[in-house]
């Protein structure tokens, strides 16, 4: 199936349903992030160390898979410029809602987080690609592609899921009971019966993959990166692997 089409939809469902990851920040958010005073996730609940980042002032900075106007609309208001570049078209609609309401400039483009093939090399200083890189097949592409479209020196900030939730019985995860039953790397395609798939499409609930921390970290280093940074975080209570294990990671990698 077209994979990417299918999502693309499933994310436009997302903002109907004001999924707490499509719902834009406040005008209030952005008049602080104006005065230098704000903070973005990359994973779910720990906000990403502000020392993390490299100065944003007029530096162009690339949104990867980051639609929902959330983080392009605080790192414009700081004082870079944004490009967002997102498979869901009301996503990018939410990043244009907050630029028009605060009067701010960004770039909005729809596509593949696969396929940057429209960027020159080297054309930004800094990526941000929080949690959305389960949505795609094969995640080594998306290495390759944002080291590629990164300046020598520059900056990659990535969240993404720990592999480990993708083991369980998904339906029986969410009663509570954790059965081991899938084998990684996991896909919502070929992992699940036919029946289970047909009933998560029903749902209109994205298409998701799980990626091994071989192509997730190791895909980064042997695209180039230099990894230098770490943390874990977690999904929340309610998530029954969290009480076990950290659910969520971030990584900033650097362009030797």
């Amino acid at each position: 199936m077209d994979v990417r089409a299918y999502n693309r939809g499933a994310w436009d469902r997302e903002v109907e349903r004001a999924n707490e990851w499509t719902v834009p920040v406040s005008a209030e958010q952005i008049e602080a992030a104006r005065r230098d005073v704000w903070e973005v996730l990359l994973t779910n609940t720990k906000p990403v160390p502000r020392e993390w980042f490299p100065d944003l002032k007029g530096s162009d900075v690339l949104c990867l898979a980051s639609g929902g106007g959330q983080q392009a609309p605080l790192f414009a208001a700081a004082g870079a410029r944004v490009t967002v570049f997102d498979n869901s078209p009301k996503q990018l609609a939410q990043d244009r809602m907050v630029a028009e309401r605060d009067g701010l400039e960004l770039q909005t483009i729809e596509g593949d987080m696969a396929d940057l093939s429209r960027f020159a090399d080297e054309s930004f200083d800094f990526i941000f690609h929080p949690c959305s890189n389960l949505f795609v097949p094969d995640v080594r592409p998306v290495w390759r592609e944002a080291f590629r479209v990164l300046r020598q020196g520059g900056v990659m900030l990535a969240g993404f899921l720990n592999p480990v939730l993708f083991i369980f019985d998904l339906e029986m995860a969410e009663k509570g009971t954790l059965e081991v039953r899938h084998a990684l790397p996991y896909s919502d395609v070929t992992s699940l019966t036919e029946e289970e798939r047909a009933r998560r499409i029903e749902t209109g609930a994205p298409l998701e993959f799980g990626h091994t921390l071989t192509d997730q970290i190791g895909g980064q280093i042997d695209a180039g990166f230099v990894i230098n940074g770490f943390y874990e975080d977690r999904h929340g209570d309610q998530d029954s692997v969290g009480r076990y294990t950290p659910t969520l990671m971030a990584t900033r990698a650097f362009k030797p």
